[in-house]
């Protein structure tokens, strides 16, 4: 199902993507409300294709539970997981979304594109200490491997990354490596991901709808369905960065409006993940009946997530699971 991009985008937590040798999702303010929307545009740059290993790096204090939670939704995201889900709507279905970029693309010869859990590696004892850079950012997105992989690194609720909660949730960019990924052209570059946990430092920006917002209209948050706001937060910037990473990895892929500021496949659709969503409003979700917490996609091992819209360059919409 779909709902088109609202244009009257109020709330602070509302993403822009600016691209800063990097693309973030990011909190903004106020939109022109008369501007005519700029068109969702394929740049001929390389797209991620073929079979993509995730790597994660966890930087700093992780419980178990929490890392679990990360896991089974990487795993969830294609049907080629050990235990493949067969509930709808499902992680998978919403990753499918994204094969019409690739269709777009070439549509003489598609690629496919597949992703499983790749390396874990764990740094609890903050060894860059717990105020980053984004050149540190990168350094430890290159411990993991560079090889048709994409090296997500995960912040800790008590680090300091530069930009987090003051302009961005989380972001996507690409690093020089040795060795080549698996892309539509020639490259010497890796991808990478970093999220940051917001739970201590700003839910309101980058875990809503489970926490209210800082601006904004204030209705009640939404429970998280994994029981961890701040952590089913990560998942929202996750997944949305993940989709961003795999249709405009190298900043000339899909994306729409300035490549200085450019909004791809997720994040051309701020702050909607159901049917009917408008500023405030998540949308019409499902609910567990248990528990009460908010979902559109059933995952791995009994998993329940909430992920973002994604833009369908096809129709121009931007699709929900609900």
């Amino acid at each position: 199902m779909a709902s088109f991009v609202s244009k009257a985008l109020t709330l602070l937590f509302i993403i822009s993507l600016l691209h800063l040798g990097s693309s973030a999702r990011t909190l903004s303010g106020e939109s022109d409300q008369t501007q005519e929307p700029l068109p969702f545009q394929y740049h001929n740059g390389p797209l991620l294709f073929g079979k993509i290993s995730i790597n994660l790096i966890w930087y700093g204090n992780f419980k178990p539970s929490q890392q679990a939670i990360v896991s089974d939704f990487i795993t969830s995201l294609t049907s080629s997981s050990s235990k493949p889900n067969t509930d709808q709507p499902s992680v998978n279905t919403w990753w499918k979304t994204l094969e019409t970029y690739h269709r777009l693309a070439n549509s003489k010869k598609p690629s496919s594109l597949s992703v499983s859990l790749g390396s874990q590696f764990i740094d609890e004892n903050y060894s860059l200490g717990k105020t980053l850079t984004n050149q540190h950012i990168v350094r430890l997105a290159s411990k993991g491997g560079q090889k048709d992989a994409i090296n997500v690194v995960l912040t800790a609720a008590g680090v300091a990354v530069e930009g987090f909660c003051s302009s961005k949730c989380g972001s996507h960019g690409s690093s020089l490596s040795g060795v080549g990924n698996h892309l539509r052209g020639k490259s010497s570059k890796f991808a990478y991901i970093w999220v940051g946990n917001s739970e201590t430092q700003c839910p309101g920006q980058c875990a809503w709808p489970f926490h209210q917002p800082i601006y904004g209209p204030q209705a009640q948050p939404l429970i998280a369905p994994n029981n961890d706001v701040g952590l089913d937060g990560v998942i929202i910037n996750l997944a949305s960065l993940l989709a961003g990473t795999v249709t405009n990895p190298f900043g000339n892929g899909y994306f729409q409006g300035p490549k200085e500021a450019p909004l791809e496949a997720s994040s051309a659709c701020p702050g909607t993940f159901g049917k009917g969503a408008y500023p405030g409003y998540a949308g019409d979700l499902l609910v567990d009946p248990t528990t009460g917490a908010s979902y559109n996609a059933h995952g791995g091992n009994g998993r329940k997530y909430l992920l973002p819209a994604l833009f369908d360059p096809s129709t121009s919409t931007c699709s929900t699971l609900v």
